[in-house]
């Protein structure tokens, strides 16, 4: 099974981050105000990041260290994370 640790970005220009092994299924409950209680009374607009992992374990606690970090550093994660190298 693949696990996944993803940000949305809110309507207040908030970054909610979670983990899913189905981050377009867990999206469309965040859109529905079903996700959480930060993304009800916030917004989900779009997904900005995601990154993938073999074991739940990990993913879990790539979701922690994420949720610790300030608000500039996840924008460098997901600025990175679109950064093609080839």
């Amino acid at each position: 099974m693949r696990y996944f640790v993803y940000i949305i970005l809110c309507e207040n220009k908030g970054l909610y981050t979670g983990f899913s092994t189905n981050v377009e299924k867990r999206f469309a409950k965040h859109k529905r105000g079903k996700g959480s209680s930060y993304t009800q009374a916030n917004k989900a607009l779009k997904i900005v990041y995601t990154e993938e992992f073999s074991t739940k374990g990990e993913a879990l606690s790539r979701e922690a260290q994420i949720k610790r970090w300030r608000r500039e550093k996840k924008l460098n994660l997901i600025q990175f994370g679109k950064l093609k190298i080839s």
